[in-house]
């Protein structure tokens, strides 16, 4: 099973690697974890600084919220990681970011007034997974109907569905 934990450094690691990474250095005091692998960095934030490093990393020139994301760890906890993957044109560069979050309070604010075209990726996610982002404009299924019980990427979800 693949552990999200191996090849993790700690942010002053990745940085003296990376002296020049304005993503890193905007988010060098906000970040838990940081792995730069294959020319990609990838940042683990306490769930609380969630719109506070999308702040950071906006104003250090990434420019374009390509998406939002989820997986399921089941039965692992914390049970759920969020990511976002984040562009900087200018730079030639991506960051994500990624929040764990524990099943029993799958929950973080809403990066919408961040970047407001994360709206449908957070609906999305709230959808398929279960996780609610606090402050969302609008939270409301967007691919399953209305009166449909339960969130089918789940990995606990019954395969045929609640019957």
């Amino acid at each position: 099973m693949y552990d999200p934990t191996s090849a993790v450094a700690g942010v002053q690691a990745v940085l003296e690697a990376q002296p020049d990474h304005r993503a890193l250095q905007a988010l060098a005091s906000l970040a838990g974890d940081a792995k730069f692998d294959r020319n990609e960095l990838t940042l683990t934030v306490p769930r609380e600084r969630l719109r506070e490093a999308g702040e950071a990393v906006k104003q250090a020139g990434y420019n374009f919220l390509e998406d939002v994301t989820a997986v399921d760890w089941y039965p692992s906890e914390p049970r759920f990681q969020i990511t976002y993957h984040i562009l900087s044109h200018s730079l030639k560069q991506r960051v994500r970011l990624a929040v764990r979050l524990d099943g029993d309070h799958a929950s973080v604010d809403s990066i919408t007034p961040v970047w407001p075209s994360a709206n449908f990726y957070e609906r999305e996610v709230f959808d398929l997974f279960g996780v609610h982002f606090n402050g969302h404009p609008r939270l409301t299924r967007i691919m399953m109907p209305t009166d449909w019980e339960g969130h089918p990427l789940r990995k606990d979800y019954p395969v045929e569905g609640y019957r």
